[in-house]
């Protein structure tokens, strides 16, 4: 599956792809309202119906080779901390690839966000997936845009994006390719 990071690894993560028997472990990040405004899902009723919605949704884009959020595992726990991948998204009728992630509560202010969007920027940089990337950052999420920034990322537009007000950050591959002695 083009896009998707099963297999790859950081220093203290590994990557693959989400699976059923995840569920149970993910259902918490719904139960956050907050973070459910944050990704849109807050108009879906209970954390179970959010967390399925979540889930075919990724699945969904395996399936139709639109990359999609991979678990992300902590190598010297073996515990699940998050998700983080490529997707390919529209915006305003063009295509491009998103970096995005979602943390597990206890997980968070840890850099894991930092440590696997780094990670997806290079792999898809190194493949030549794009010659930019995008994070899709709801306004009122200051740790992402955070996150996007210590990845090298600047704000490009704020748009409407699923009735969210949103911050699209952007690096190109010229920027990544100077910061990494590519060129």
């Amino acid at each position: 599956m083009k896009y998707t990071l099963e297999g790859q690894e950081t220093e203290r993560l590994k990557f693959r792809l989400l699976n059923i028997e995840d569920f149970d472990i993910w259902i918490e990040l719904f139960e956050d309202i907050e973070i459910c405004e944050f990704l849109g899902v807050d108009k879906i009723k209970t954390p179970e119906e959010r967390c399925q919605f979540w889930f075919d949704i990724t699945f969904d884009r395996y399936e139709n080779n639109l990359g999609g959020a991979n678990i992300i595992i902590d190598k010297t726990t073996n515990e699940i901390v998050g998700q983080s991948g490529l997707i390919v998204r529209e915006i305003e009728e063009k295509q491009e690839i998103e970096i995005a992630y979602s943390i597990l509560p206890k997980y968070r202010q840890k850099g894991y966000a930092s440590e696997a969007t780094k990670k997806c920027k290079d792999f898809a940089f190194e493949n030549d997936f794009s010659k930019s990337l995008i994070s899709i950052i709801n306004t009122k999420n200051s740790n992402s845009e955070k996150v996007a920034e210590n990845n090298g990322m600047t704000i490009d537009k704020t748009i409407t994006f699923k009735d969210m007000l949103v911050n699209i950050y952007r690096i190109n591959s010229v920027k990544w390719k100077l910061e990494n002695n590519k060129i």
